[in-house]
């Protein structure tokens, strides 16, 4: 495995491979079994794996998570070592904003919904770096964990507007024991926190079988949001959607989702399931 930290030593590293298929599996860091699944299905389906590791500063607010978020390189070098990652990129924050440019991204309106709503700006950032890693990686396929559903219908919107031969692929969310998803977050949470989370995923099947056997959705919804407030927290948002357009026209699309995020004394947790 080659660990690269330059973007010349990436580009030229790609450039002496003939390979037909590269597969990108983009993280943040903290590596846990959800990012392990993803680049085991990257390394089933392509000829070469690149993992990114980079804590992007323009998907961060100012009273965000930003700086105390995991990081641990070596021990993410280890992991990705032992599944036999051809390529780990981890630059700096300088190396991937050099130029100090202004040019912005605007991710349109469905970026202002669900996360987006109390995040401004988020999918913007997100835009901004994956447009990077598009043009130096040029990776065949990109590869995210279904909890990070709204970024992957962005992102498939992006490269199909844009003409980008590249296939966005969605992996099941992997979870805990008692359920929780695996997030580089769940470390940051307190011992009564980390109990607590696991009602956020329950809450939503619940609300997804209520819905699918066709109760009325607004009181689905308000009554699974209720009693995450009564019993857990504070609920930054609850929606059930068309997918992947992210409408309230949930009949205008064969996929639907339910999802939610639940903000804890300093971290923030995101949910979701999508159905037919």
């Amino acid at each position: 495995m080659k660990i690269i930290q330059e973007i010349v030593q990436l580009q030229t590293a790609i450039s002496k491979l003939d390979l037909a298929t590269i597969g990108f599996v983009p993280t943040m860091g903290a590596l846990h079994e959800g990012h392990e699944a993803l680049i085991k299905k990257a390394k089933e389906e392509n000829d070469l794996v690149v993992v990114s590791i980079f804590v992007n500063p323009t998907e961060f607010g100012p009273h965000e998570d930003y700086e105390s978020y995991p990081r641990d390189l070596e021990a993410d070098a280890k992991v990705c070592a032992i599944l036999e990652v051809d390529i780990l990129f981890a630059p700096s924050v300088s190396e991937m904003y050099r130029n100090n440019s202004d040019i912005s991204f605007n991710a349109g309106s469905s970026s202002k919904i669900m996360c987006g709503a109390t995040r401004p700006g988020h999918f913007n950032g997100v835009l901004q770096i994956f447009n990077k890693f598009f043009g130096l990686i040029n990776p065949t396929r990109v590869y995210f964990g279904q909890k990070d559903a709204q970024k992957i219908a962005l992102l498939r919107a992006f490269v199909h507007d844009y003409y980008l031969p590249i296939e966005i692929k969605m992996v099941p969310t992997v979870r805990d024991l008692d359920g929780l998803a695996y997030s580089a977050r769940n470390g940051l949470l307190t011992e009564q926190e980390r109990q607590q989370a696991v009602e956020l995923h329950r809450a939503l099947l619940l609300a997804k079988a209520r819905l699918k056997d066709g109760e009325e959705q607004a009181v689905v919804l308000m009554q699974a949001r209720s009693k995450l407030e009564q019993t857990v927290g504070k609920v930054d948002y609850m929606e059930f959607l068309s997918y992947p357009d992210l409408t309230k026209d949930v009949h205008a699309s064969e996929y639907k989702i339910l999802a939610a995020a639940l903000q804890f004394s300093t971290v923030r947790l995101i949910e979701n399931e999508i159905f037919e």
